[in-house]
């Protein structure tokens, strides 16, 4: 992976950064999520989490606003969620 200098992002840190988790429906699905994005985002509000359910009820969206404070912690959050069997998708 090529590192970025600061003055090449798009980001200016630190920044509040949206980041959407989809996964299959659920019940555990929200709160393992929060458990995983606290341990790169603790200073992460779960009480500001958003959930949006598939129309047929199939799948859960998840929308988790962090305090992004470098490029490493989102890199890092990134490969977490995308690692685990219950995601789907993160944008």
């Amino acid at each position: 992976m090529t590192d970025i200098k600061p003055e090449d992002s798009l980001i200016e840190y630190p920044s509040d950064f949206p980041i959407k988790i989809m996964g299959a429906s659920h019940p555990e699905f929200a709160q393992t999520i929060v458990e995983l994005v606290l341990q790169h985002a603790p200073d992460f509000d779960a009480t500001t989490l958003e959930c949006r359910p598939s129309k047929a009820g199939n799948y859960l969206s998840v929308t988790c606003t962090i305090r992004a404070t470098s490029r490493e912690q989102l890199d890092n959050l990134y490969r977490a969620l995308t690692a685990h069997d219950m995601v789907k998708v993160v944008l």
